[in-house]
């Protein structure tokens, strides 16, 4: 699963990609007469944080490395249930002061630090559009909410191709203390309940780890980001570590020729998921348990070590040392990678592998010099030995000074420079006699630097919804109904209708515009990423049934309008989910039985060929160089996705007979020359990283009512 969000999961981006976070506890320190501290479990973090950092720094073959933080929430699970246990054990009471303190100490002091830097080198580079959505980040970040934030956001289908938050991995923090708010509780409970049975201790959370999980499986069908990044979706990891602790007396007594090869399978259950698992995958769901049941399996199989098991090489020197380093690794490993490439003055998407790995490495010595010089002077100072109230008020001091500083960056985001001012777009157009013509000069043109008159206001771009995205009338990934969003006069008989995805979406301002200007009824029937192609494609991991239902259903409705005509675009983005050995043809194929439902239907079709796509995304690109426009434009032939996609439709079109003619936007949006601005005048092309600004797609109306109307007398000859 992909969980494509502002997140930027896996990234989702999901993920985004994606990315998971690591680890929120190191072994806690034991108290008097305990077991020694097992050197497999900071062997097993240091393999852990490593498949993160190796996947979110973009290492081949390590696609699924996010399932590193699964193991850390098993770990987490286990030791501090394991720590909780002896203290009930010993007093047959629990201290939940005592408790929430150590948490306090062990990981406010870094993660205040991270986040107070983080939001300093968000102010200074990255984008300052994105500055106050970051600052929103750094806020729920300290107080342990921000998975909370982030699967919100990630239900917005817009910002799924936005860059990812510098704020994403604290995600799996707040996941780990949602669930220490209720583990020590219930488990204090259960405890007294049954008194000090552990069999029966474990039933309720047995019976909560089942739940979770279910919850996962179908949140993850139904709504990635929540699953994802959901803590509801997640406790059942922490709880399999939980349980585990609860019979690790038992495991003690395990024979050496069984918990050798238990710890061996464990570490590779580890690696397969590491190995094969990727954007694709839909996660957590079933795909989790592999993950967390060799997390399980090193961890049992380790309680009644043996000669030939993994402790071999978990427990080596190097791995210990970094199993050591590795909250602090990972905290810092992500600014880094976000924030590092911007502050050398590269864009994050055009930084490589052999970089992102040099800033992970140099994420150690930060990782290094906290535990010296921050956690470990803090934890273990002697102001805080059996003061648990002096300990959370530093806890609530740090929170709260890392919220204040947050909201106080919210109040003054840094300020985006700009030049003189321009033409306004708008206006140009309107006016012109040649809409076109006029179009290609200013496009030619463009300046390169932001005009002090931008309309609209750069911070403002991303936040426009059109009338289709306000109106619920774009239709998310797993709904398949066909809404009946009519627009300019629905009373007229000229009927108009726009069909398929976001990227035929995008130019409903502008035929909105038409079609209140000339008195057209408007139909809008868009899908995300739902092609007009009759080829199913594929979305995590799995065919896009949903697609298929709604396309199938908007083309019978489409027909019983009977429309004057209908303009079909769709993003050369997407795969199909059962390829076949000539690409060209199956798309040709899919087209081509869409063209000819439609052309039955007495419409005129005009097949408007994706735009061309911006290098990075526009908006945030213009913040960061608003004086160096010019870094940020694309070019042909490069801004064009997929060159056989649009070979395709031209095929599909002729073959469909003259009703069908191809658009070709091109020419709207760059130059005889082949460059492709993100600025036109006074109007920001597009609003991400491919998709128009609406106030550009409005304002470039003229011309395109001028194509639609050559189609509609049949007249129209492509152009450029």
């Amino acid at each position: 699963m992909s969980v494509k969000t502002r997140t930027g999961m896996r990234v989702l981006t999901r993920p985004t990609t994606e990315p998971p976070t690591p680890p929120s506890t190191q072994p806690p320190t034991q108290p008097t007469g305990g077991p020694a501290p097992r050197l497999d479990i900071q062997g097993l973090r240091a393999v852990a944080v490593s498949l993160v950092v190796l996947s979110h720094a973009g290492m081949r073959g390590f696609g699924g490395g996010y399932v590193g933080v699964d193991v850390f929430f098993v770990i987490s699970g286990f030791l501090i249930t394991s720590l909780l246990i002896r203290e009930l054990a010993k007093s047959s009471g629990l201290s939940i002061r005592r408790f929430y303190a150590r948490r306090a100490l062990r990981l406010l002091p870094a993660s205040t630090l991270v986040v107070v830097t983080t939001l300093i080198g968000s102010w200074l580079f990255l984008s300052r559009v994105r500055f106050e959505e970051y600052a929103g980040d750094a806020l729920s970040s300290a107080l342990y909410a921000v998975n909370l934030r982030l699967a919100a956001g990630g239900t917005d289908y817009l910002a799924e191709g936005s860059p990812p938050s510098p704020f994403q991995h604290f995600w799996s923090l707040a996941v780990e203390e949602q669930f220490y708010l209720l583990w020590p509780l219930l488990l204090l409970l259960t405890w007294r309940l049954v008194r000090g049975r552990r069999r029966l201790v474990a039933i309720p959370l047995a019976a909560l780890c089942l739940l979770s999980f279910g919850l996962s499986v179908e949140v993850t069908r139904s709504s990635p980001s929540w699953a994802y990044f959901g803590s509801h979706t997640r406790f059942w990891e922490l709880g399999a570590g939980a349980l585990l602790a609860l019979s690790a007396e038992r495991l003690h007594a395990l024979p050496a020729r069984l918990a050798a090869p238990m710890t061996w399978t464990g570490l590779a259950c580890i690696a397969v998921s590491a190995t094969s698992y990727g954007n694709d995958t839909p996660f957590p769901g079933y795909y989790a348990l592999l993950p967390v049941l060799g997390a399980v399996l090193v961890l049992a199989g380790g309680c009644a070590p043996s000669r030939l098991g993994a402790q071999l090489l978990l427990s080596r020197r190097p791995l210990v040392w970094l199993g050591g380093l590795s909250y602090g690794w990972y905290l810092w490993h992500w600014p880094l990678l976000l924030i590092g490439p911007v502050a050398l003055g590269r864009l994050p998407e055009t930084t490589s592998v052999r970089l992102s790995l040099l800033f992970c490495a140099i994420a150690l010595l930060p990782a290094w010099a906290t535990l010296r010089l921050v956690e470990n002077p803090v934890r273990f100072h002697p102001a805080f030995r059996g003061r648990p109230g002096r300990a959370l008020r530093l806890g609530a001091a740090l929170s709260a000074s890392a919220a204040l500083i947050a909201v106080t960056g919210y109040a003054f985001p840094p300020a985006i420079d700009s030049g003189s001012p321009a033409l306004r777009l708008r206006q140009e157009m309107a006016t012109a006699p040649d809409p076109q013509l006029r179009l290609s000069r200013l496009l030619e043109t463009s300046g390169t630097s932001l005009p002090s008159n931008l309309a609209p206001p750069l911070p403002e771009i991303k936040s426009t919804r059109s009338a289709v995205y306000r109106d619920g009338c774009h239709v998310a990934y797993e709904s398949t109904s066909a809404p009946p969003c009519e627009y300019g006069n629905p009373a007229s008989d000229k009927v108009v209708v726009l069909f398929g995805d976001s990227h035929a979406a995008q130019w409903f301002p502008a035929l909105n515009r038409l079609a209140r200007e000339r008195g057209w009824k408007l139909v809008s029937l868009t899908k995300a990423s739902c092609k007009a192609a009759e080829v199913t494609l594929r979305r995590s991991g799995g065919p896009y049934a949903a697609c298929d239902t709604w396309r199938a259903r908007a083309i019978t409705r489409i027909t019983a309008l009977r429309p004057d005509l209908v303009i079909v675009s769709s993003s050369d983005a997407g795969d199909p989910m059962y390829p076949e050995s000539d690409l060209v043809q199956q798309w040709t194929d899919g087209f081509r039985k869409t063209f000819g439902t439609l052309a039955r239907s007495g419409a005129r079709v005009a097949a408007l060929l994706d735009t061309p796509w911006p290098k990075t995304d526009a908006v945030d690109c213009a913040a960061l160089y608003s004086l160096r426009l010019d870094r940020c434009a694309n070019h042909l032939p490069d801004a064009v996705r997929d060159p056989s996609r649009r070979q395709s439709i031209k095929a599909a079109a002729k073959a469909s007979g003259p009703s069908v003619s191809v658009i070709d936007p091109t020419p709207w949006l760059c130059t005889g020359t082949g460059d492709c601005p993100v600025l036109v005048a006074d109007t920001v092309v597009y609003r991400d990283n491919s998709h128009l600004a609406e106030a550009y797609a409005e304002s470039i109306a003229p011309v395109f009512g001028d194509r639609l109307d050559e189609v509609m007398a049949g007249e129209y000859q492509p152009r450029g």
